[in-house]
């Protein structure tokens, strides 16, 4: 596993950790349809929720939150609707974002609900 990688696959273990610890239940990690990928699928309620992790060693040129564009959320609402149908979801999909800055004295965690609106 390269450095990207491994970075990114530690910053969706934290990412999980947060959100069970939030009362969240996961439900899917690493979810794919197509060539679309949703990074967590939880259950917080009644709302299945859409969680995209973005981890960083810095945010010098930008937040994380920012490489969440309009096209990957166009993405992200397409494989949501296609999960939320497969497993005949009746409630709400929520889209969450995740960002984690990981420097070497720790991690910086941020949790975004309602990010973002399937309106697109």
């Amino acid at each position: 596993m390269n450095d990207r990688a491994k970075l990114g696959k530690e910053g969706e273990d934290t990412a999980t950790a947060l959100l069970e610890k939030k009362g969240y239940r996961i439900l899917e990690r690493n979810w794919r349809w197509g060539k679309e990928e949703i990074d967590i699928i939880a259950a917080d309620g009644p709302f299945l929720v859409v969680v995209e992790v973005k981890t960083r060693t810095s945010n010098a040129f930008a937040e994380p939150e920012t490489a969440v564009t309009r096209n990957k959320q166009r993405i992200l609402v397409r494989a949501a609707n296609a999960y939320a149908r497969y497993h005949r979801h009746p409630g709400e999909v929520r889209f969450d974002i995740v960002t984690i800055i990981s420097k070497p004295g720790g991690e910086e965690v941020n949790h975004i609900p309602d990010a973002f609106y399937a309106t697109l």
